[in-house]
């Protein structure tokens, strides 16, 4: 067995203990003599919560039931809120040492718990807009012009869902919803670039069982992202082909006359099996092609490919704000939107669902209607 994802929930363990003894200090710092007994139930609270997504994300991956699915989302949003209110606690700090040292007053200290309770009336504020922000998704619409695309595709539409993340967080309802929505664009075709899974232990035909309503002409196809591949991956393919989606494992077919291929995510992490697996699809330049590719990354190889088009997801656009700036230095321009690589365009989505805390600060969930003009 490897001992990488022990290693890597070590790390994040260590990570959240220490982000509540962060705000475990500030608190008692800021607040003016809290009494023994409300010291003690301070600190018993966040240590339980400094180990419940740890224990919860464990659970989910071994069990599916109503308890499990509870503890899951409480975990999640509680993550969620940590982010925001370590943040407060930080700024706590930086503008008291402000005003002590511009001397606004002769008692700073007594501004102690203004301060704090401010900026952790703020952080709650932002954890609650982003709760409500991430179940508003949004349809948006771009158009694409493919060279060597056949007329007959001209005018036609392609609803992209990327990142749906089908799990503990985002169930059957949510399902229901997406399909509804993708309905009512009245799609020639649907694409879906990988994570329509969250990888957790769920009960797979019923969450994918809404796509079977999906309408397109041409069909839908998908691709597996990185939560598809986190175990149980043959399943979880299963599942999707028996909801009548065409599953696209390094291959590439002809649909009236466009080329449609795609790479799962393990095929697309190393540079030289991209490669090999894109040099034996054989895309011709001269005509239009799409690839779903998860991951908007190994562009050159893609571009040399001859592929006219790449839809990914992945980053979700960095989900959460301050995340965003960090997906931006990653992934650069192409961490949303549509955007040119020489010859490739690259058209990477915000997703539809959420990943962790089931929020979203500074970005919105998306499914998108491409029109090929």
């Amino acid at each position: 067995m490897k001992t990488w994802p022990f290693f890597g929930l070590f790390v994040i363990q260590v990570i959240l203990l220490l982000a509540h003894w962060f705000l475990f200090h500030t608190w008692i710092e800021f607040w003016d003599a809290p009494s023994a007994a409300a010291v003690l139930m301070l600190r018993m609270t966040l240590l339980v919560l400094a180990f419940s997504f740890v224990f919860a994300a464990l659970l989910s991956f071994k069990y599916s039931n109503a308890l499990v699915t509870i503890l899951y989302r409480f975990a999640a949003a509680w993550l969620g809120f940590l982010n925001y209110l370590f943040f407060a606690a930080c700024l706590s700090w930086v503008a008291w040492y402000v005003w002590a040292a511009i001397k606004v007053s002769t008692d700073p200290q007594a501004a102690r718990p203004w301060i704090a309770g401010t900026l952790a009336a703020v952080a709650i504020v932002a954890g609650v807009y982003g709760m409500l922000n991430a179940r508003g998704i949004r349809t948006r619409k771009i158009s694409v012009t493919l060279p060597g695309l056949p007329d007959s595709w001209r005018g036609r539409r392609a609803v992209l869902m990327s990142d749906i993340h089908l799990g503990h967080v985002n169930g059957e309802k949510f399902s229901r919803r997406l399909v509804a929505m993708a309905r009512a664009l009245e799609p020639d075709i649907v694409f879906i670039p990988g994570d329509l899974f969250d990888g957790t232990e769920v009960d797979l035909d019923h969450l994918v069982t809404p796509f079977k309503e999906l309408n397109a002409r041409f069909g839908t196809f998908f691709t597996t992202g990185n939560h598809e591949e986190f175990g149980g991956t043959a399943e979880k393919v299963r599942a999707v082909a028996r909801a009548g989606m065409r599953v696209l494992q390094s291959e590439k077919i002809l649909v009236d006359g466009l080329q449609i291929g795609g790479v799962p995510w393990g095929d697309s992490l190393s540079p030289i099996r991209l490669q090999a697996v894109l040099d034996k699809m054989q895309f011709n330049p001269e005509e239009a092609s799409i690839l779903l590719n998860h991951m908007p990354s190994r562009l050159p190889i893609v571009e040399r490919a001859g592929v006219s088009l790449q839809l990914s997801g992945h980053t979700h656009g960095g989900q959460v704000f301050p995340f965003t700036w960090m997906t931006r230095r990653v992934f650069g321009r192409f961490t949303y939107g549509l955007h040119r690589f020489g010859a490739l365009q690259v058209y990477t989505s915000t997703g539809a669902g959420t990943w962790g805390p089931p929020m979203r600060v500074g970005t919105h969930p998306e499914i998108v209607l491409i029109e090929f003009i």
